[in-house]
């Protein structure tokens, strides 16, 4: 589908974190238009606003997952989203170049540990999610994390998918496990650095969550939950079908392969949540505390929604008429 140039604008005028993605995806501008912006990451914005917040020793608010001195205890809805782990996550998603951060890996080695037994940073613990993003930050920023690798595949369920309650006794995957390791997973594999092996847990992963068509119970035809069609950003670890799209979006440039047919349910969902102006409404923000806003409050239209939309649309569409022309 053709982006309305009203929409485009909208979207072009953002910070640089998403208007290089929007220009390589959207606008198709030449890659040293988008390259250009996306050097700025690390000197405008958002991204230059977060790697101001990074520690000496290499971490961000003290800690790995949660900053230094957290109350595990409190009744507060949410989780703070300010530690080493989700602001690595962000800076990686921006799009940030890994030379910004040189010597964070060995900083991190030397000086971060796990709040889950002070497990060493970058071998992982026993959460599939924590893990999966820390195998893609690894690989992002030149750390060692083949073990990690290996412990995907010796930890997918049965069913094909992960749950980070595996380590409670769960044998069922779950929606958000499964498709936070995924996502890891493929990073993993676009850095060069994935196996046969690798690739086939992946691929049972995906057909855990192509088999319920990415958003109903395989035993009832039910809709997973009302978290699956409601769409927030930052994605955070929480599942949606607009982040599960994207991901499968990216799978296939990856693979060389067309969209899955059983994909047409969720997609029916992003688009029947567009509005008739073609942005993607913010729906809620996920409580807890953040170095600073990156996205609209609940009710507002959102860019980053947006473009995800509209990106996730377009690839399903074009691959639609190429296979019926």
């Amino acid at each position: 589908m053709a982006i309305d140039p009203a929409l485009l604008d909208w979207l072009l005028d953002s910070d640089p974190a998403l208007r290089w993605q929007v220009e390589r995806d959207l606008a198709g501008a030449p890659p040293e238009v988008w390259q250009e912006t996306r050097s700025r990451v690390a000197t405008d914005g958002f991204g230059a606003r977060l790697l101001a917040r990074q520690d000496p020793d290499g971490q961000w608010a003290g800690g790995a997952y949660f900053p230094a001195g957290h109350d595990f205890e409190s009744e507060e809805p949410g989780q703070p989203w300010t530690a080493t782990t989700w602001s690595l996550n962000s800076l990686r998603d921006w799009g940030l170049d890994a030379g910004a951060l040189a010597g964070t890996a060995e900083l991190l080695k030397a000086n971060s540990r796990w709040e889950y037994d002070n497990l060493p940073y970058w071998d992982g613990e026993v959460d599939c999610c924590i893990n999966a993003y820390t195998l893609a930050n690894g690989a992002w920023l030149g750390a060692d994390v083949s073990g990690l690798a290996r412990w995907f595949v010796e930890h997918r369920l049965p069913d094909g998918g992960w749950n980070c309650d595996w380590v409670e006794g769960s044998q069922r995957s779950s929606f958000h496990s499964t498709l936070n390791s995924l996502k890891g997973l493929l990073y993993y594999e676009q850095a060069g650095l994935g196996s046969a092996e690798l690739a086939a847990a992946r691929r049972a992963g995906e057909e855990y969550l192509l088999e319920r068509r990415l958003l109903y119970r395989l035993a009832t035809g039910e809709q997973v939950a009302y978290w699956a069609s409601r769409f927030v950003y930052p994605f955070r670890w929480f599942y949606s079908v607009l982040n599960a799209t994207d991901y499968f979006r990216s799978a296939a440039l990856f693979d060389g392969t067309t969209p899955d047919p059983r994909l047409s349910d969720a997609i029916d969902a992003v688009r029947d949540a567009r509005g008739p102006d073609g942005r993607w409404i913010q729906e809620r923000r996920h409580p807890g505390a953040v170095w600073f806003e990156v996205d609209v409050p609940a009710g507002e239209p959102s860019k980053w929604l947006t473009f995800y939309g509209t990106r996730v649309l377009e690839w399903w569409d074009g691959a639609v008429v190429g296979r019926t022309t």
